[in-house]
């Protein structure tokens, strides 16, 4: 079995967050990490490589140093890594950035391909169902649990306060949750070898996607237009009350309740 991983290296938020001029963000500026949810799909590929000797393909778009995040998976335990990496896909929103990775993802033979639901930057939750279009495979998202049967993939899907038990035939692609697992530590052989220069990560560009358009890339081929951008709004200090009882405080906090509606 081969299964393609969809990481992402978003901004650490601890460190703050920097915007361009044009709104978008100053990804270069900052510090990042492995998306959440994408380390959780990372963490479900590697134990069905456990479990099957699955090869596990880890594909990221972004700057350069997002290479980064290529090694953390690799000494995870993960067998390849891809950088898509070119300044014309600079300023790629869901669309365009799906767009750019289905054309790599082209390039690759696989029978599953997992994603996180969404990224802690973006919080659309639409690259994942994007690239199963753009590829023309089924798509099964919210994932609590991925099982393979024969040649098909059963998953527990969240919905609500309930779930789903889809099962789909492979090739197919699954967006995983962040509770879907605990993802493992990297390993200190996995790391040494991970940051060998022969580490096995293959850089592609522009040239090497496949069947995309131009226009379909990059900030120009984004349709999405923001309209303003802020760092986290930060909270103000709020009420501060001194009730002498417990019975006043009681009284305060119903009455604090009754005024929002809340009771």
């Amino acid at each position: 079995m081969k299964i393609i991983v969809c990481v992402k290296q978003v901004p650490d938020t601890k460190g703050g967050v920097k915007f361009k001029a044009d709104g978008t963000l100053d990804r270069g500026a900052m510090l990042t990490i492995m998306n959440p949810d994408d380390k959780a799909g990372l963490e479900a590929a590697l134990r069905l490589k456990d479990q099957y000797g699955a090869e596990v393909t880890v594909v990221t778009m972004g700057l350069p140093k997002a290479a980064d995040v290529l090694r953390e998976a690799l000494a995870m335990g993960a067998d390849k890594g891809v950088l898509v990496t070119d300044r014309v896909l600079g300023g790629a929103d869901t669309w365009a950035t799906s767009q750019t990775l289905a054309g790599a993802i082209r390039n690759l033979d696989y029978d599953l391909i997992i994603t996180g639901r969404q990224a802690i930057d973006g919080d659309t939750a639409q690259v994942g169902p994007q690239i199963s279009e753009h590829l023309n495979i089924p798509v099964i998202s919210y994932a609590q649990e991925i099982k393979i049967e024969g040649d098909s993939v059963v998953v527990k899907r969240q919905y609500d306060d309930r779930y789903h038990m889809l099962k789909a035939k492979m090739p197919c692609l699954v967006t995983a949750l962040s509770e879907l697992n605990e993802p493992r530590y990297m390993t200190p052989g996995g790391i040494f070898d991970a940051c060998k220069d022969d580490a096995p990560i293959t850089t592609w560009g522009r040239a090497d996607l496949k069947d995309v358009l131009d226009e379909n890339l990059g900030l120009k081929g984004s349709p999405t237009q923001i309209a303003k951008a802020s760092d986290k709004v930060k909270k103000g200090a709020g009420e501060k009350v001194v009730l002498e009882t417990p019975d006043e405080s009681a009284d305060y906090i119903v009455a604090k309740l009754a005024e929002k509606f809340v009771i």
